[in-house]
């Protein structure tokens, strides 16, 4: 059997195998970076991390883009007894929703969208969205604008994004709903999750904006450091 083309018990192995150098990468590989380390074809671990991420077990923004642990993992570790993504985020979204009044998120990078993990409610009647479970388009979601720039393939705002540390959604993707997110980066200065804050385009103006994006980006670094273990 060629060596290209691993079946059974042998395929199993070698997608095992790359997704643990996936979870303790100190930094999050490429496709050749893996293959050479496990010492496989490129095109064999090319297909096998394709396979574990059409089961949200690994997850990478592009062909090209770096392999991180994928969504599954991610809401495995939320039940897990050690701190969790969750559980850090707690303190970050009480207080950016007590200092803006408006609903906050935490989302991750899917394979297919963001996904949002948890919520702090808006203060407000008007405005209230569940967004836990939901899945939207990385293009027209601020914090799949930080995913993309931060990560992934990239997108038409990422040179602004960077500059400013922040991205936001203006009536993208839905007229009348604004929101403002900076990214939350792990190892590699690549975008984990995002914290965002949302709400009516005609409460979260540019002006209100500004004011809370420095707050926001905070928690965020604050975030990211307790991800490291640095807090």
């Amino acid at each position: 059997m060629p060596q290209d083309s691993p079946t059974g018990t042998q395929a199993i192995d070698r997608a095992a195998q790359l997704l643990v150098r996936v979870v303790e990468a100190p930094r999050a590989p490429s496709v050749g970076e893996l293959a050479a380390r496990a010492g496989l074809p490129k095109s064999t671990t090319s297909r096998l991390v394709s396979a574990l991420e059409r089961q949200g077990l690994v997850q990478r923004l592009s062909d090209r883009g770096r392999i991180r642990p994928g969504p599954v993992l991610l809401r495995f570790a939320s039940r897990d007894r050690s701190p969790t993504l969750v559980e850090l985020a707690q303190p970050s979204l009480r207080r950016l929703a007590e200092a803006s009044g408006e609903t906050i998120n935490l989302a991750v990078p899917g394979p297919d969208g963001v996904e949002h993990l948890a919520q702090e409610d808006t203060a407000h009647f008007v405005g209230v969205t569940d967004w836990v479970g939901r899945r939207v388009p990385f293009e027209l979601a601020a914090n799949g604008k930080c995913f993309l720039t931060f990560g992934g393939r990239g997108c038409a705002q990422s040179d602004e994004i960077r500059a400013h540390g922040y991205a936001t959604s203006i009536d993208e993707l839905e007229v009348g709903l604004t929101a403002v997110a900076a990214p939350v980066l792990g190892a590699g200065d690549t975008a984990v999750a995002a914290l965002s804050i949302s709400g009516p385009t005609g409460r979260l103006t540019v002006e209100r904006i500004e004011e809370l994006a420095p707050l926001l980006q905070t928690e965020a670094t604050t975030l990211s450091r307790r991800l490291r273990g640095a807090a």
